[in-house]
């Protein structure tokens, strides 16, 4: 493997076909059907996963959506669905396990509920409460490592918190092909927001991830990641990047998030910013938990930073 320095940051793409509402074969014994929801966070919408044949596990509900519920279901039909498993408790991706679970029976499994990465800080709001599915509750917490099994098929749960504290990915045991959610997607990085999301832990999965031998990649969002282990490698140097340029920031006099984001994202649609503040502020999170960074307090986006 070269070293990491020589790593290329991740080349992304936008080249997908969402194929609203329908079933689409992506693997063998793999079937997707994409929600109608797309937006700035979940580009053409959310991924869900249908594994198996007769017994079968749906990876991913999506949102409380009657559309896509009546897809499902037309998609199932036939089948016994045993188990729902969910990779992380955003509204995108987890609501529908309930109702999906009151028609079919189904266990649901996931990481654990809803939770923070850190605690809020005195005054501080989380700017995605509203995005969090804090009533969902998996009938099995899997363990790093667990498995879950049907007729044909076995899942194991990779624990990659990051983009939220509870966040997995599930491996197709015997295929190589890894179901990435939204910690791995060819189209963006994952979104690192404090306090639902941690900057250190985000990276210790990436490491994690590469040190398995995954030869696919089936996200949340978009389309497959065919070569997973330089995109990982290409993700982690892109993080290191974005900390470096903001120490090099620090170092130059830059005192405030939003100071960094114009220097840092000059080439960034406005409108983002706001989302890269987050980003920043993850990373800084991260700075200071190594002792390279300082801050008149608790970080927070109107903080004072400074170098140690």
């Amino acid at each position: 493997m070269k070293p990491a320095d020589q790593d290329r940051p991740p080349v992304f793409t936008s080249e997908f076909e969402p194929h609203h509402g329908q079933a689409v074969p992506v693997a063998q014994d793999v079937q997707r059907v994409t929600v109608n929801n797309p937006g700035p966070f979940t580009f053409h919408g959310t991924n869900t996963y249908i594994v198996g044949r007769k017994s079968v596990c749906v990876i991913d509900p999506g949102p409380e959506d009657d559309a896509h519920f009546v897809a499902l279901m037309t998609a199932l039909e036939g089948r016994e669905v045993t188990h729902i498993a969910v990779s992380h408790t955003h509204r995108d991706h987890s609501p529908l396990a309930r109702r999906l679970k009151e028609k079919t029976g189904a266990i649901v499994v996931a990481e654990g509920p809803h939770r923070p990465s850190r605690p809020l800080f005195e005054g501080e709001v989380n700017p995605f409460a509203e995005s969090s599915d804090t009533d969902f509750m998996p009938d099995i917490a899997l363990g790093n490592g667990e498995a879950i099994a049907g007729d044909g098929w076995s899942l194991t749960a990779i624990h990659t918190p990051g983009h939220t504290a509870n966040h997995a990915a599930f491996a197709l045991d015997g295929t190589g092909i890894l179901f990435s959610a939204d910690h791995v997607m060819a189209w963006a990085t994952s979104i690192v927001a404090p306090p639902d999301g941690a900057m250190g832990d985000y990276m210790a999965s990436l490491e994690r991830l590469l040190e398995r031998e995954d030869r696919l990649y089936l996200p949340g969002h978009g389309g497959p990641v065919t070569e997973p282990q330089s995109f990982v490698r290409g993700l982690r140097t892109h993080r290191r990047m974005r900390e470096r340029a903001i120490l090099e920031r620090i170092g130059k006099g830059d005192r405030k998030i939003a100071d960094m984001v114009r220097a840092i994202y000059a080439g960034t649609d406005p409108r983002l910013h706001g989302a890269a503040a987050l980003s920043v502020l993850a990373h800084i999170e991260d700075l200071v938990d190594k002792g390279l960074v300082a801050t008149d307090g608790p970080p927070r986006l109107t903080g004072v930073f400074l170098p140690t």
